[in-house]
């Protein structure tokens, strides 16, 4: 923030511009009626600054700073016609090429949300300009800026969000510059730092509260959630012809994205789920009620899998709200099914593999405070557990 200053009673200008420091000197006198005046000229040059539209020389013709501003725009436009020079293409003509050779590659919703965040924000940024002219210090004044603006709910993006938009602008450099012969800009830029995925399971009372104020039409839907970790995409994908009544499994092998199947993302996530008697009986119970006509074994009122978006809105947080319990996202569903195994002391090489982990790494890493001394391999003491209220 600039100031108006006096010096030997004529008033002068003290602002940055750049990363330096600038005081620009006047004949006026400090007075009230001046002091006004430059106070609304500093507005307006702050205003300009910000908007990356400011003229040193337009302000203050005469100035040492007004030379030495316009010789460092010199050294930029010459440099910026030297990157100029590369036989590239602009930026929203090269994504294009891009997105059409990755379309056959990537999933449907993958391909979605790549093509969306160059639509949102990479086009308006850089559609203009050739690719092989994006510099660093243009990738990191983008990325500033995306800091600054507000997310779907009034807070602004999440350092998780912008690594998210980050990504397909580095991809799109990086192989841009390896196409069209030119350096990338891309060095040394390290994603955000992200904090720890929020772990809020539920106790077993909270579950039964849950599951007790749950529209019947998604008890089964619910109980299934709690019981056997699996994830929305899984869930939702879940088809009769994977589910095992006389082995008590589910045999987990795709995912339900944008409503189209997909393969897992990981090999570990392809395994067989224990089921205890409980998600058996439920599920069993739902196969033969009106609330399922269709191969797959979670539908809505229309015959068509779920949508997560929709079933979030509508049942998962007006029935938390119904139970009196706090909000949290529905995902908090997998991470009580881990801690409960956890609690009932099954072996967690077991429980790994219940999860879709390919290792105990990460079971420990995101739940070691949920950690007990371990003995049980077989699921039986995590029934045994359930089956007397939590103890």
């Amino acid at each position: 923030m600039g100031s108006v200053n006096v010096r030997k009673n004529k008033l002068y200008l003290d602002f940055r511009y750049r990363g330096e420091r600038c005081r620009e000197y006047t004949l006026l006198a400090d007075n009230t009626i001046n002091r006004r005046r430059l106070n609304q000229l500093l507005e307006k040059i702050e205003a300009e600054i910000v908007l990356d539209l400011f003229d040193y020389g337009k302000y203050f013709p005469k100035s040492k700073k007004a030379a030495h501003f316009s010789l460092i725009d010199e050294r930029k436009r010459q440099s910026i016609a030297a990157i100029d020079t590369h036989n590239s293409p602009l930026l929203s003509v090269f994504a294009d090429i891009w997105l059409a050779e990755k379309k056959i590659e990537w999933s449907k919703g993958h391909y979605i949300d790549v093509s969306g965040v160059i639509e949102k924000y990479l086009t308006p940024a850089f559609g203009n300009q050739k690719i092989s002219s994006i510099t660093k210090q243009k990738i990191l004044q983008f990325r500033s800026i995306l800091s600054q603006v507000p997310g779907r709910k009034g807070e602004y993006l999440s350092s998780s969000r912008i690594n998210h938009i980050m990504t397909p602008l580095r991809q799109l450099l990086n192989e841009a510059a390896d196409r069209y012969d030119f350096n990338s800009p891309w060095k040394n830029i390290k994603a955000l730092k992200v904090g720890r995925t929020v772990i809020d399971p539920f106790h077993l009372d909270e579950v039964e509260s849950f599951l007790n104020a749950v529209p019947d039409a998604y008890k089964a839907y619910y109980i299934t959630r709690f019981f056997t970790g699996m994830r929305t995409g899984e869930i939702d994908g879940l088809q009769w012809k994977d589910i095992d009544f006389v082995n008590k499994t589910i045999k987990v092998k795709q995912a339900l994205s944008r409503n189209e199947l997909k393969e897992l993302k990981t090999e570990s996530s392809y395994r067989d789920i224990d089921l205890i008697d409980r998600v058996v009986s439920v599920l069993q119970e739902h196969k033969g009620s009106k609330y399922t006509t269709s191969t797959f074994v979670f539908v809505n009122s229309k015959g068509r899998p779920f949508c997560y978006p929709v079933v979030s809105r509508t049942i998962w947080y007006p029935t938390l709200d119904a139970a009196g319990l706090r909000h949290r996202n529905p995902y908090q569903t997998r991470h009580t099914y881990a801690t409960l195994l956890l609690a009932s002391g099954e072996s967690p090489e077991w429980i790994a593999k219940q999860m879709g982990h390919s290792t105990t790494t990460m079971l420990f890493r995101v739940y070691s405070r949920f950690v007990p001394n371990l003995t049980r391999r077989d699921g039986s003491a995590f029934e045994h557990f359930l089956n007397n209220g939590g103890h």
